[in-house]
């Protein structure tokens, strides 16, 4: 498609992205169709579908434009803090839906449960997150609490904060997980660290750690499956 001048209001009528997404389905358009709708306008002598170029151009793709913050998008002459937020909302609203496992309860069970639910929550975030899964005696999941914010080290991730949500839920077990911004879900040795040391804090306690999952960029790795959470107390 190419641009007509005077901006989008100016095309013919079959090609305005809103009305096409509205005749022939959303799956019809391009992805800088689909963001200039949520712009909605740009500047003058720029469309919003220039706009929307020009963003895919700078991040990449619509996963690159996901992982910027509010205050970044708001900077951008023609986007400023209203449009930002209004990126920033679709976009954890699409976080949302996709770390939904199906309706009513949610299980955890398995590493793939695990990253299905958290991953498109994680994988996109610029800065290391540390969260806690809280478990019923089924996996079910009680509800997550984020521990910390930042570099992961043993001065943030402190036990307490780990342990105190757990037993004021009564949770039968629980699962440690966090992201590496890198995209690369390899453990560091400070990783590797603070999870014998979270296990066994967790032994004192008669608390099971399920595992520890690290997301990185579409893809995890289970601490468990490794067999790091067994050998903790042998390290």
């Amino acid at each position: 498609m190419t641009s007509s001048p005077g901006g989008i209001g100016q095309w013919p009528v079959e090609d305005r992205p809103r009305e096409r997404l509205y005749h022939k389905g959303a799956d019809s358009l391009a992805d800088a169709e689909l963001l200039a709708i949520q712009l909605g306008s740009g500047l003058a002598g720029r469309s919003a579908m220039d706009m929307a170029r020009d963003l895919l151009t700078r991040y990449g793709s619509l996963s690159g434009l996901a992982g910027r913050g509010v205050a970044e998008l708001g900077a951008i002459r023609g986007v400023g803090p209203v449009k930002a937020v209004r990126l920033a909302a679709l976009f954890e609203i699409t976080r949302r839906l996709r770390s939904r496992n199906g309706h009513g309860r949610v299980v955890l069970g398995s590493p793939e449960q695990v990253f299905a639910r958290y991953g498109p929550l994680m994988e996109d975030l610029k800065k290391e997150v540390f969260r806690v899964a809280l478990l019923d005696a089924q996996n079910g999941l009680l509800r997550d609490v984020v521990i910390s914010e930042g570099t992961l080290s043993a001065s943030l991730v402190h036990p307490r904060e780990v342990f105190k949500p757990a037993i004021l839920e009564s949770a039968a077990s629980i699962i440690l997980l966090h992201n590496h911004p890198s995209g690369d879900p390899t453990p560091s040795r400070e990783d590797l660290r603070l999870t014998r040391q979270l296990v066994d804090c967790s032994e004192l306690l008669d608390l099971r750690i399920h595992d520890h999952v690290i997301i990185g960029r579409e893809r995890f790795i289970s601490l468990a499956q490794r067999g790091v959470l067994s050998r903790a107390s042998e390290a």
